[in-house]
């Protein structure tokens, strides 16, 4: 059994870990990368290993960067099976198709600058046609039930367990057997964090023999994440006395739905004027619709709200916004409102036409709620927070900062430092035999290896992108 890691390699984006079994291959996610335009382009392009020879595809949940390359294996010519959770097929039916949207405007506008400058042009990663052929090739599976993958003869069986990440996300258990022998392997995808509003906590797959696991936060604390309407109560509560918008920049999936889910306990118990709220994007918007089918991924708490008739994903001042004309009119919308819309990143979408118009004036309030990469502008605009004189470049152009920056740790999907001791520890000691750290900066990576190491967990690898190791 051979490993190759073929993205998200002391990086945490583009996520892609080939496993070799028996002359035949299994791909845990196929994410895209995400950074600068062109570099970005370029690595997610050309795949470490041919599409071709891929047999099936286990996939952990439905972000961008676990999931958005998938069209492009079916460019490549992958034909295979795709597993993946039911909440997940869905959430990649509709998220595949932004993505391929996104793509195809994007390279438009960076082809315009390529034909001023003669340079030869881009083309989209990949198109509609082929999200919708990857599409026919998913096959759903249900938490907590061993399966066999087609094509392996019952000698690699897998199990999802609930992450706790975003809706449907998953941690991947496979049994193999080989020569004779039968390994357990896990795969932590990304690991959630216990009390998250809406979703379940994250499941403990059982003692395995070999891990992959992500590093996100290795080496840092978040606010916990019971903290999480307080602090999004004193931000909103000291951005009113100012009188501006609150420009949200959020994921679509798992992040808009914990901070709409926040305002409506916060004002049915009064805690706020009711101020006007918008969800200014159309995937957010289908996201949330899909939410509602999936009742299965809710804790306790959400349950028991639905089950009494609540919308714990509206209310009466809460308007979801899909047609690009009605966005275009909240530039001209008069007085204080939140605008909560994609990317969350600040890397495409309408939420950079947001702060390009109220980056600008000091009565307004840029709210992080989450991950920011690397080179993305909204990396750019956390790095301004608390700094005088400070510009940033959106659309070419450059805008001073001087709205209010506030930064939200506790909404983080990501287990943190504390949240992964507790995690590994569950673990029996002695069974592990080998950890491989992935999905995370350097740094994050060290401190986790070296937490890990007190835990006694001695054999710990922080492997490059391209290496490949025997088990």
């Amino acid at each position: 059994m051979k490993i190759k890691f073929c993205g998200a390699a002391q990086t945490v984006t583009g996520s892609q870990h080939l496993l070799e079994i028996s002359g035949k291959k299994v791909l845990l996610d196929c994410g895209l990368y995400q950074g600068r335009r062109e570099e970005a382009y370029n690595i997610n392009k050309h795949f470490l290993f041919d599409p071709k020879e891929l047999d099936v595809v286990v996939l952990s949940h439905a972000h961008i960067d676990h999931s958005g390359n998938l069209p492009a294996l079916w460019k490549g010519g992958f034909r295979g099976d795709i597993y993946a959770t039911h909440a997940t097929r869905d959430l990649c039916a509709t998220m595949l198709q932004d993505s391929a949207h996104i793509q195809t405007r994007d390279i438009e506008f960076v082809n315009r600058k390529k034909i001023k400058n003669h340079e030869p042009l881009f083309k989209p990663l990949y198109g509609f046609d082929e999200v919708r052929n990857i599409m026919t090739l998913f096959k759903c599976m249900p938490y907590n039930k061993k399966f066999s993958i087609n094509g392996f003869g019952g000698n690699v069986q897998v199990t999802y367990f609930d992450a706790g990440h975003i809706l449907g996300s998953a941690q991947v258990r496979l049994d193999i057997k080989e020569n004779g022998k039968t390994i357990k392997f896990g795969f932590t995808g990304d690991i959630g964090r216990p009390h998250l509003p809406i979703l379940r906590d994250p499941d403990h797959m059982g003692d395995v023999d070999f891990m992959i696991s992500e590093s996100t936060y290795g080496g840092r604390v978040h606010d916990k994440a019971i903290d999480m309407d307080g602090q999004l109560l004193a931000v909103v509560k000291e951005a009113l006395q100012r009188g501006g918008k609150i420009i949200v920049p959020a994921f679509s999936v798992g992040r808009t739905q914990e901070i709409v889910y926040s305002l409506s306990k916060l004002f049915s118990k009064n805690l706020l004027p009711k101020i006007p709220i918008f969800v200014d994007s159309p995937l957010s918007t289908n996201v949330s619709d899909i939410f509602k089918l999936h009742h299965e991924c809710f804790d306790k708490e959400t349950a028991e709200l639905i089950s009494r008739g609540v919308d714990v994903f509206g209310f009466s001042n809460l308007t979801y916004i899909k047609d690009v004309e009605d966005s275009k009119q909240l530039n001209y919308f008069k007085g204080p409102c939140m605008i909560i819309s994609a990317s969350g990143m600040c890397e495409s979408g309408r939420i950079v036409h947001h702060l390009r118009n109220n980056i600008g004036s000091e009565k307004n309030t840029i709210l992080i709620v989450g991950y920011q990469a690397p080179h993305t502008l909204g990396r750019r605009i956390v790095e301004a927070e608390g700094k005088h004189g400070m510009f940033v470049r959106i659309f070419g152009e450059e805008h001073a900062v001087k709205a209010k920056i506030y930064v939200l740790n506790s909404f983080s999907a990501h287990a943190d430092r504390d949240e992964l001791r507790e995690y590994f520890g569950k673990f029996t000691k002695g069974t592990l035999d080998k950890i491989f750290l992935v999905h995370g900066d350097p740094d994050q990576q060290e401190a986790l290896k070296g937490m890990l190491g007190d835990m006694n967990y001695k054999d710990v690898d922080i492997p490059a992108k391209a290496d490949e190791v025997q088990l």
